[in-house]
């Protein structure tokens, strides 16, 4: 923890190097979240509800889902920078030095820029949250703080596997912005708006819903199931396939000879 202090610090000053550079790139991020919200704006001024949802609720599921990809975006940037880490040979010092390199990779790279969107998500929490008419117990907060954290480990967990695909490709695979970015648009809604089949694989394949959908049910008071609440642990399991993955992928590294 005390080396990870230490990369932190030298990220943050040498990012505020270039203070103005670095708050309208923090501008920059804020606004693209701003557009994504005003579209769910606009659409509710057409209609009341989406899926039984009404507009305060889907504020509340949006702004989880963006604190969650703020987090892992920010403090696991590394790993989806990790092509150009490949490519350029960095990789291969990585492996020669006293460390882990999954943690060398998690360190080489903390984007603060990102934290725009993170103040996005806490602006519409600040909205949403005394008009949901959600009674914030301490079981619904713990709900709430559970599906957060769960949710940036689940996205981490997919920046790791996008890393993992790396050994093989060496450079990276678009696709994966389906899960990643498209993953933190998908969870604008409610998951249940896009159908059984898109539930249902983003429940037991890629466990977005797991943190998002069903302990926002039971948040909402749609759902009285224990299991419903404890979901966002059942999230977690999902690093570990991600971690045998780069495992088995850094095993098999050849260099790039860069």
């Amino acid at each position: 923890m005390k080396l990870y202090l230490r990369y932190f610090s030298i990220h943050f000053k040498s990012q505020m190097q270039y203070k103005t550079s670095f708050f309208l790139t923090l501008l920059g991020q804020f606004l693209t979240a701003f557009s994504t919200f005003l579209g769910i704006w606009v659409m509710f001024t057409r209609f009341r509800a989406v899926d039984g949802f009404t507009y305060t609720e889907v504020s509340l599921c949006y702004a989880v889902v963006l604190m969650a990809f703020s987090l892992a975006e920010t403090f696991f940037r590394g790993f989806d920078t990790f092509p150009r880490m490949i490519g350029n040979g960095e990789f291969d010092r990585i492996l020669v030095r006293p460390r882990s390199p999954i943690f060398q990779v998690l360190a080489a790279k903390i984007e603060f820029s990102r934290l725009g969107r993170l103040l996005q998500a806490v602006l519409v929490f600040a909205w949403a949250i005394p008009r949901s008419g959600v009674d914030w117990n301490a079981a619904n907060l713990a709900t709430l703080v559970g599906m957060i954290l769960s949710g940036t480990f689940v996205f981490a967990g997919l920046f790791l596997l996008y890393a993992g695909i790396c050994f093989y490709t060496l450079e990276g695979l678009e696709v994966m912005n389906i899960f990643t970015d498209g993953g933190r648009e998908f969870g604008r809604y409610p998951l249940s708006v896009y159908g059984e089949g898109v539930l249902r694989f983003l429940t037991y394949i890629v466990p977005l819903a797991l943190f998002l959908y069903y302990p926002f049910l039971a948040l909402l008071g749609r759902s009285e199931s224990l299991l419903h609440r404890i979901c966002p642990a059942f999230a977690l399991l999902f690093l570990l396939p991600c971690y045998l993955f780069w495992r088995i992928g850094l095993r098999h590294y050849q260099s790039t000879g860069s």
